[in-house]
């Protein structure tokens, strides 16, 4: 199938940054193969079929841009939004991921990742980098419903497995000596699967589902974070991630509590410095979140060739901090956008993203000539995040050659009237109620409000059924999680009140 977009104003995102006012844009077998501002761009009807093969499409009035790539999300939480007040990370674990949650369903994983998918789709995200998390444990058929339901919407996904292989006592400071001896032993208990059994996952993820449909479905690894799994489970991820040239996901240093678990349990290391003297850093790994950051650490990630993936929305919800934005860029380090998970931003919305990116850090510096410009937002979101994704073909780009994961915005919208600055209204006015169409791979998958091939409201629907179910089955788990409550807020108190030697929080940023 060929399709041409025709009249089209585009945003290339190419080296050069070229903007085209007029454009004819071919798309033939998932690829982009012509970008033509010079020819006749005339044509009839929008959606006219020239043949049976070849649709065309008027899309005057229109810009044609690159698909937005939501470089770091959890679908594991999409049945979440709303549900608990702003709470820091360590306590939030607690609530999102209770040590007694009850064993999912499959249809209830493909469901909840549906959700997630839908509202991306439909709001011009055309790529996620998913790093799932299962509890109690992942199986093969909780793997393939997630993946059944990006197959099925027609997003391009990379999916990793964010599980953990040590005990929870092992992954914070503190609580050996906060925990009452019942609750320290529990807390001592190792994980429901071990390392052998989580390779075994993704050896089933691999095997069955990477590069399928062309590329479009592929495999990611996901360390969750250096404290959460052991040295040998960690050789053993970055060994797949070698052996297959797979993105490797963790994430390092989002909170202050963080930076205090490096000096008391890493050797006064920072966890950036830890992963580095053990091999592990490198130009596959995507540091997710990278806030407690010092000036070596931001050294050490820049001679790595490392990804940052940075999440705004959840930093703020989650209290976490404001990560060094301008310092990162300074060094050259690609930077990438993320939602992180539904419960952290209980929305999916790469443009919110965008538009907190663009603000938050204006308060971070009072040289103004450093605060991020809309280029440098719209470079995070779509070169960034096509770097974070390693693609076998380039996305984030209308170049010849490039796969065709584009979207069509409506210019005569209350987001673009009057049009004075096209990044500047995609990165601060709109909000993705301007997408027209999504395509993905050379397919169109939304057009006229809706996703193609998806009964929403059927799915709707039923996933308000499966999320009563589950969450009158993990009332009981979430009463046990309070148990933990006091003495994880203890711990907490304690590590935001230590002199880690620098600020990531706005005002005083001192405990009460």
């Amino acid at each position: 199938m060929k399709t041409i977009f025709r009249n089209a104003r585009v945003l290339t995102m190419n080296a050069e940054d070229t903007e085209y006012p007029r454009a004819t844009v071919h798309v033939e077998d998932g690829v982009i193969t012509v970008v033509d501002s010079t020819g006749d761009d005339s044509t009839g009807d929008v959606g006219a079929a020239a043949s049976a093969d070849v649709r065309e499409i008027d899309a005057a009035g229109h810009l044609l841009m690159p698909g937005l790539i939501n470089a770091h999300f959890h679908s594991s939480a999409n049945h979440l939004k709303g549900s608990f007040d702003s709470l820091p990370l360590e306590i939030f674990m607690l609530y999102e991921s209770p040590p007694q949650a009850s064993a999912l369903e499959p249809r209830a994983a493909y469901l909840r990742t549906m959700l997630g998918a839908l509202e991306m789709l439909k709001s011009g995200v055309t790529a996620v980098l998913d790093d799932a998390f299962f509890v109690p444990a992942p199986s093969p058929e909780l793997i393939d419903a997630v993946m059944q339901a990006y197959e099925d919407c027609g997003i391009r996904a990379v999916l990793a497995l964010d599980q953990p292989n040590v005990p929870e006592l092992d992954k914070f400071p503190y609580l050996t000596d906060l925990l009452p001896p019942a609750l320290r032993e529990r807390a001592a208990a190792p994980p429901l699967m071990d390392s052998e059994g989580l390779l075994g996952c993704y050896q089933h993820l691999l095997d069955r589902w990477h590069d399928r449909d062309r590329g479009r479905l592929r495999v990611a690894i996901s360390g969750s974070a250096p404290q959460r799994l052991t040295r040998d489970y960690f050789q053993a991820l970055d060994d797949l991630s070698r052996q297959h040239d797979l993105p490797f996901f963790i994430h390092i240093l989002e909170t202050k509590l963080q930076r205090v678990l490096g000096e008391e349990r890493f050797g006064g290391r920072s966890l950036i410095r830890y992963v580095h003297e053990e091999g592990f850093l490198s130009d596959r790994l995507n540091i997710i979140h990278g806030i407690w950051l010092d000036e070596s650490d931001m050294d050490l990630i820049a001679q790595a060739g490392c990804v940052v993936a940075h999440n705004p929305i959840s930093n703020l919800r989650l209290g976490s901090g404001i990560m060094p934005f301008q310092k990162l860029r300074s060094r050259g380090i690609p930077l990438c956008l993320g939602s992180d998970e539904a419960i952290t931003d209980d929305a999916v919305n790469m443009w919110a993203v965008a538009k907190l990116t663009g603000l938050i850090h204006n308060i971070s510096v009072p040289d103004y000539q450093l605060w991020p410009t809309a280029g440098d937002v719209l470079d995070c979101l779509l070169r960034g995040g096509s770097r974070a994704m390693r693609p076998p073909r380039p996305i984030g780009q209308i170049s010849v050659g490039h796969q065709a994961d584009l979207i069509l915005v409506d210019l005569d919208t209350l987001s673009f009237t009057p049009l004075n600055d096209l990044r500047r209204q995609l990165v601060y006015c709109e909000s993705g109620t301007s997408v027209r169409l999504t395509m993905v791979a050379g397919k169109i998958v939304y057009e006229h409000g809706a996703v193609i091939g998806v009964d929403e409201a059927a799915l709707r629907s039923e996933a308000r059924e499966h999320a009563a179910r589950q969450r009158s089955a993990n009332d009981a788990a979430l009463g046990v999680a309070r148990e933990w409550l006091p003495y994880y807020r203890q711990m907490y108190l304690r590590a935001a009140g230590r002199d880690v030697g620098m600020q990531r929080w706005a005002g005083e940023g001192r405990s009460q």
